[in-house]
């Protein structure tokens, strides 16, 4: 299912002029940044074939994130690290990436349209569930979240070897779970997660014993 500028554009017939579409990636990892997306298009230049990222392959992804970079009025993309997952929680932790790229945005946003969240911003929003299928800013940013989360995960694959991080880029596969039984979490797995918590916690016992 393609994302659709309806909604978009009856907020343009409204008055307003540069509305946001925001969304994360990796909110359900074990390991690693959660980030966040924000892309405002202009009112009269839109993208085909725009959907949910997760229902595209990553070749489709990366050529449609070019292209949004292209076409964007505004795009930023920004992270929460795992320690402030740990202290805040994964969902304060995703709402403050989503800030953190809408603060990134020149021109600044006068309206957000967000994918499940609203954000403490002074700013007129709507949360839209599974707005990363509806919406052609929410799929856009979904796209370019996932494709930045995913090049990073990559990257960290070489700092932190022997987790697969560059295959199941940080969620919770067999293969993850079975290199933290071996290795033991890294500086970067969320610590708050029960299956990192749980082996953290069966080491300790070890150590102890």
């Amino acid at each position: 299912m393609h994302c659709s500028a309806e909604l978009e554009q009856t907020l343009y017939l409204r008055g307003y002029a540069r509305v946001a579409g925001l969304d994360e990636a990796g909110r359900g990892c074990l390991f690693g940044p959660v980030c966040a997306a924000a892309v405002i298009f202009h009112p009269d230049r839109r993208l085909a074939g725009l959907a949910d990222s997760k229902t595209l392959s990553p070749e489709r992804r990366e050529s449609l994130a070019l292209e949004i970079k292209a076409a964007a009025m505004a795009w930023a993309v920004a992270w929460a690290t795992p320690g402030e997952i740990d202290r805040i929680n994964i969902r304060e932790a995703s709402r403050l990436a989503m800030r953190r790229a809408v603060e990134a945005l020149h021109p600044a946003p006068d309206y957000l349209l967000i994918d499940a969240l609203t954000l403490d911003l002074p700013l007129p929003q709507e949360a839209l569930i599974k707005g990363d299928a509806r919406v052609e800013a929410i799929g856009a940013a979904s796209i370019l979240a996932k494709t930045a989360r995913d090049a990073r995960l990559v990257e960290l694959d070489g700092q932190y070897p022997g987790y697969g991080l560059a295959r199941h880029k940080g969620y919770g596969t067999a293969e993850h779970l079975e290199a933290l039984d071996r290795l033991g979490p890294s500086p970067l797995h969320r610590r708050s997660f029960a299956p990192v918590r749980e082996r953290l916690q069966g080491r300790l016992a070890v150590v102890q014993a």
